[in-house]
């Protein structure tokens, strides 16, 4: 099936859209549950650092699906950090359980 360019053009778009947002969401809300439990200090005071962090991560994020030469690259920058991340996290909530 072969697509106009102005309809890639705009699928390409809304790709990186939905990357940016829920994917940027995702990926630093992962990044604070991480920090939350990495963070040496008060459980509510790492809490509130690592929310605060998050939302440099998700900043980040979005300037990173823009920025990136095509949307296959730049779901690729979110979806494999927040692999990674979640992974982690997974690790680390099963060793203190």
């Amino acid at each position: 099936m072969i697509l106009n360019p102005a309809l890639r053009y705009r699928l390409a778009v809304a790709s990186r859209a939905v990357a940016a947002i829920g994917g940027g969401y995702a990926l630093s809300a992962t990044a604070a549950a991480l920090l939350a439990i990495l963070l040496p200090m008060a459980p509510a005071e790492a809490v509130i650092t690592a929310t605060l962090l998050s939302f440099i991560v998700f900043c980040c994020a979005v300037l990173w699906v823009f920025a990136a030469r095509t949307a296959w690259r730049a779901w690729a920058g979110i979806v494999l950090p927040g692999a990674v991340l979640g992974l982690i996290l997974v690790v680390m909530q099963r060793s203190v359980t």
